[in-house]
C-alpha cells in the first residue's frame, strides 16, 4: 500500500473498530475544543521554500535521550492499543525496531511491559503514573528496571478524568461488562470481532498483577480511580531519587512547571495536554511550545511535543520552534487497527518521508540544522 496520510489511516481504522474503541480513540474532553485546537495551531504556520541549498543529502536521523533514531519522532503511550488488535502493543515494539524510533509502552498496556520488553532490538521507554497506593509505583519501576528500560515518561496531567462524552455515552470505564448495545456494535465490526475473539480475556496487562478486577472494563475503571490527586512537586523529587535512568515528565503546559521540572533534574520535558483529552478548553502544545523552550533553557534541554501532529510539516514546524522530538499517539493505534504491523510501518515510513521532504524544500539537510536556522523557514501565515 501506499501512505497518503495519517487522515486516511484514521479512516480506514473507523471502518474497522466497534464504537467504543473508535470513539475511545477519537475522542476528547468535554466539547473537545483542544482536540480541535491541536490540530488548527499547526495551520496557523508556513514554511517558507528555499531553493540552491545542495540537498542533495538530507538526513533525518536525530539523537534524543541517547536514542538513535531515524527520525525525530516516537510512538507515544497509548492506553488499551491491545483492543484496536490484538497483540497491538507487540506489533507496534517490532515497528518501531524495525523503523528505529522509540516506543513508549503505556500503563494501561494490555500486553505486560515484560512482553514488550522481549522484542528485539527496540527502545523502549515505560509511561508511569503515581499511584495512591505508592507500593504499586515502586513496583512498576522496579519492573522496568528489571526489564532495561533506560527511560520512564511520567505522567501528570490526569490528577482526575474529564468527563469525555463519547466514552461516558458509551459507558467506558462505568460498565463492569460490556451492555447489549456494545455486543451488538462489536458484532457489527466482524473484522475487528474476528481478531479479538482470539483473546482469552483482554485485561491491563501491567495492572492485573496488583488486583484491580477480573474484567478490561473493570481494571480501566480501579485503576483510573487509583491514580493520585495529591500528586506534588516531592513526590517527582522522591522519583527522581528513586530513579537513576532518564525521566521525562509528560503534561508540561506551563513555563513555569517546566523550569521546576528543570531544577527538579528531569531529563526532559514532554509538552502534551493528552491529546485533548484532559482539560478543556486548553491551549494546543504548539502555541505553548515556545515558552516551554525557553524555560527549559532553549536549546539546552529535552522538550518532546506531543498532540496534533498528522504531517511532516507538522514535525518541521514543531522542530523549528525548538522542540527535540514529537511523540505520536492516535497515528499508531489507527494504523495498527486499519491493517496491522506491515500498516504501521508504512505509516512511520511515510512520515519520515514527509518530514524528508519538507526539509528538503525549505534548504534544510539535517535536524540538528533545522533545530537551529528554524526561525528563518517559519512564518504565521
Amino acid at each position: 500500500m501506499v501512505f497518503t496520510g495519517i487522515d486516511n489511516v484514521q479512516q480506514k481504522a473507523e471502518h474497522v473498530l466497534p464504537r467504543l474503541f473508535r470513539d475511545y480513540v477519537a475522542g476528547g474532553a468535554h466539547e473537545e475544543s483542544t482536540m480541535r485546537r491541536n490540530r488548527q495551531a499547526f495551520g496557523k504556520w508556513s514554511i517558507i521554500p528555499r531553493c540552491l541549498q545542495d540537498v542533495s543529502q538530507v538526513s533525518t536521523r536525530t539523537r534524543c535521550l541517547d536514542y538513535e533514531c531515524s527520525a525525530p519522532f516516537m510512538l507515544a503511550p497509548v492506553g488499551f492499543a491491545g483492543m484496536m488488535r490484538r497483540g497491538a502493543d507487540l506489533m507496534a515494539a517490532r515497528a518501531a525496531a524495525a523503523e528505529q524510533i522509540p516506543f513508549c509502552v503505556s500503563t494501561f498496556s494490555i500486553a505486560a511491559l515484560e512482553d514488550v520488553c522481549k522484542v528485539p532490538d527496540v527502545d523502549i521507554l515505560a509511561q508511569l503514573y503515581v499511584f495512591r497506593d505508592r507500593a504499586i509505583t515502586h513496583d512498576m519501576m522496579r519492573r522496568a528496571r528489571d526489564c532495561g528500560v533506560r527511560t520512564l515518561i511520567l505522567t501528570v496531567d490526569t490528577a482526575i478524568t474529564p468527563l469525555r462524552p463519547r466514552d461516558e455515552r458509551n459507558g467506558f470505564r462505568r460498565l463492569a461488562k460490556p451492555s447489549l448495545t456494545q455486543m451488538l456494535s462489536f458484532a457489527s465490526a466482524w473484522r475487528w470481532s474476528l481478531n479479538m475473539l482470539r483473546y482469552k480475556q483482554p485485561e491491563l496487562g501491567n495492572l492485573k498483577v496488583y488486583g484491580m478486577g477480573r474484567s478490561l472494563l473493570q481494571q480501566a475503571k480501579n485503576a483510573a480511580a487509583q491514580i493520585d490527586p495529591s500528586l506534588s512537586w516531592t513526590d517527582l523529587d522522591w522519583l527522581r531519587k528513586e530513579w537513576k535512568g532518564n525521566l521525562v515528565v509528560k503534561g508540561i503546559m506551563h513555563p513555569e512547571d517546566a523550569n521546576r521540572c528543570v531544577e527538579a533534574g528531569v531529563d526532559a520535558v514532554m509538552v502534551s495536554n493528552h491529546g485533548g483529552r484532559q482539560l478543556d478548553p486548553a491551549p494546543a502544545t504548539l502555541d505553548v511550545l515556545p515558552d516551554i523552550v525557553a524555560a527549559a533553557g532553549n536549546t539546552n534541554h529535552t522538550v518532546i511535543l506531543d498532540s496534533g501532529v498528522r504531517r511532516g510539516g507538522d514535525v518541521v514546524t514543531a522542530l523549528a520552534q525548538g522542540a527535540s522530538m514529537v511523540a505520536l499517539g492516535r497515528p499508531w493505534a489507527w494504523a495498527l487497527a486499519a491493517n496491522g504491523e506491515q500498516e504501521l510501518r508504512e505509516m512511520i515510513a511515510g512520515l519520515r518521508g514527509e518530514v524528508r521532504d519538507v526539509m528538503a524544500l525549505a534548504g534544510i539537510n539535517s535536524v540538528s540544522s533545522l533545530r537551529e536556522k528554524g526561525s528563518t523557514i517559519l512564518r504565521q501565515a
